[in-house]
């Protein structure tokens, strides 16, 4: 049985005692296809002659009836800021009521009251859904670093007859059925945006390039249970495998350039996913989860009301913040706010303190506004910004230039930024659980015995960036050309300047060969034995700063992938590597 037959079986089912034009209205197809359709579901037995359901015809129904639902609400809803610290993406409120709870409501009026809900992110907000509702909860321990491909993985087990459904979508209408009659994937009739599919003329999803125009994807879809084994098979393998991290569930539909699945095609305007801040002010501008102290903030800074702020739109979420670009009368700017335990980490008056002192140089724009209490920053935004390709000499040449003009500047703050303290600082963090890393204490033993070397070498200390790494370096376009500044300075105190080369190695995931070659521009020459050794010390001990910051935040759901690993790997070879030169420089001198 194909699409359109099964679609005008489901159709004499809903509205029996129906004529060929009737059906061809209420199925959306032509008479054509429905005198095709009719004479096949009388030939098969699935309707009598005077088109009446046969007990096949009702048996094809009752087989392939909705039997449960998966809601994926694991994700934290970086897109949402600034308001996705405060509220789990599916419990935001449109029209006066929580999106998953509508999402529920409709299923359970098509007799689908069988629903798991996968949460991550605030897991602890939906419990009051299992009393409310029945449902039941599966907790996707990896949210904050995998995709929703591993939250589905964890209930694929149950799909058969299967609703699989975001739990950010809002439907103007029941998006469900009492019947269906065969797979499909839900797209909207909006064929002009970016998408990853297009419906083509056979009502087929194929793949095209990534934010080509295409059909929307809602992200419902149904799933029958003849189709249901060879995707919790590849569901399975994926999330079990390697590379797919980062993939949506729908990764696993694909074979062959297409979709497995048919496409379900709805109006635009009956069903909105909500992925964004604007999106939600669209469609509900007066929703309570509109409310955020950051717009409060900035209404009061800029002299505006919340609804004057425009085009909201979250910027890459950096390692210690997030942020949002934002218009203002015709104006851009950039809001930080902090992320996950901050608090703990930086000092925000040392902070503002850095900024004052740096003022006027010409080292980054002055900020419109930053709290010395939050942390709240606004600043006005660059246009035509790209950050340091660290594997261009061009680049590297100007960053290090950059960063030679700030240290000849020799500024001063009260504050220092002690790398060793630092270490065992972030480390207290852990509250008592031990590394990650089977032989941490060695190898903090080891990056530890670097520090009086370290100590006792000469250094013109002064204010350092600490974070000098390629993404804080900004080129921009002027009247006058591409020019560069240093942005983000939370870390910046009194220290010696050769970490900068060091952080700036590290965060670019440098070889040996690599830092040997940023030192060289830096100092405009092959350094002696000790500021390498010295150089090399601190690439050894940031590399172990690093990682204990990653193993905190870590503990607050917050990964960074690969890059702990590295570090870790840096305080390791590189304490190595100090050692050796330590004994060439001590040969020097002899």
């Amino acid at each position: 049985m194909n699409i359109q037959e099964s679609d005008i079986l489901k159709t004499i089912y809903k509205e029996p005692f129906v004529s060929q034009r009737i059906l061809a209205e209420s199925s959306g197809h032509s008479l054509g296809v429905v005198n095709r359709s009719l004479k096949y579901l009388t030939g098969q037995g699935y309707i009598s002659n005077d088109m009446r359901l046969t007990s096949k015809g009702i048996e094809e129904i009752e087989k392939n009836r909705p039997a449960n639902a998966i809601i994926l609400a694991a994700g934290v809803g970086m897109r949402m800021v600034p308001i996705n610290a405060m509220t789990p993406k599916g419990l935001l409120a449109v029209k006066g009521e929580p999106l998953v709870e509508r999402l529920i409501r409709q299923l359970h009026e098509v007799n689908v009251t069988d629903i798991t809900i996968v949460v991550g992110f605030m897991k602890e907000r939906f419990d009051h859904l299992i009393d409310k509702y029945g449902v039941k909860l599966v907790v996707n321990t990896d949210y904050a670093d995998k995709n929703n491909l591993h939250s589905l993985a964890l209930a694929a087990g149950g799909i058969s007859n299967t609703y699989i459904v975001p739990c950010d979508v809002w439907a103007a209408h029941n998006p469900f059925s009492l019947t269906e009659m065969y797979s499909w994937y839900m797209v909207s009739d909006a064929a002009d945006i970016r998408s990853d599919v297009r419906v083509n003329r056979k009502m087929e999803l194929v793949s095209i390039p990534e934010n080509s125009s295409g059909n929307a994807m809602i992200g419902i879809a149904y799933i029958l249970a003849g189709d249901a084994q060879e995707i919790r098979d590849k569901i399975k393998e994926m999330a079990s495998g390697a590379g797919h991290d980062d993939d949506f569930w729908e990764a696993a539909l694909y074979s062959g350039g297409k979709m497995s699945l048919a496409a379900k095609v709805v109006q635009a305007s009956d069903v909105s996913e909500i992925d964004t801040y604007e999106q939600l002010r669209k469609l509900d501008g007066d929703s309570d989860h509109l409310r955020s102290d950051a717009l409060d903030t900035i209404a009061g800074v800029l002299s505006c009301t919340t609804k004057e702020i425009r085009d909201i739109t979250v910027l890459k979420k950096g390692m210690t913040n997030r942020s949002f670009l934002f218009t203002l009368r015709d104006r851009k700017y950039i809001m930080r706010i902090p992320g996950e335990g901050t608090d703990r980490l930086i000092n925000r008056r040392q902070e503002a303190e850095v900024y004052k002192a740096i003022k006027g140089y010409g080292f980054c724009d002055d900020p419109v506004y930053i709290d010395p209490v939050n942390g709240y920053k606004i600043t006005e935004y660059l246009e035509g910004v790209r950050v340091c390709d660290a594997a261009s000499e061009e680049d590297l040449c100007r960053c290090m230039e950059k960063l030679k003009e700030m240290h000849s500047r020799k500024l001063q703050v009260g504050h220092e930024f002690d790398i060793f303290g630092q270490i065992l600082f972030y480390e207290k963090l852990w509250n008592g659980v031990p590394s990650a890393y089977r032989d941490y204490d060695k190898t903090k033993q080891n990056v530890f015995s670097l520090k009086g070397y370290v100590e006792e070498q000469p250094k013109d200390r002064c204010l350092t960036h600490i974070d000098a790494v390629p993404d804080n370096f900004l080129f921009y376009q002027t009247e006058g050309g591409e020019k560069l500044q240093l942005t983000d300075w939370e870390y910046s105190g009194m220290q010696d300047p050769h970490v900068d080369l060091a952080m700036f190695s590290i965060y670019s995931y440098f070889d040996k060969k690599q830092i040997d070659r940023l030192m060289d521009i830096y100092f405009g020459c092959e350094p002696p034995h000790m500021i390498r050794a010295k150089i090399y010390c601190y690439v050894a001990a940031c590399g172990l700063l690093w990682s204990n910051w990653t193993e905190y935040k870590s503990t607050l759901g917050v990964e960074f992938g690969e890059y702990g690993l590295k570090q870790y790997r840096y305080a390791k070879d590189f304490y190595a590597y100090a050692r050796e030169e330590m004994e060439l420089d001590r040969r020097s001198k002899e």
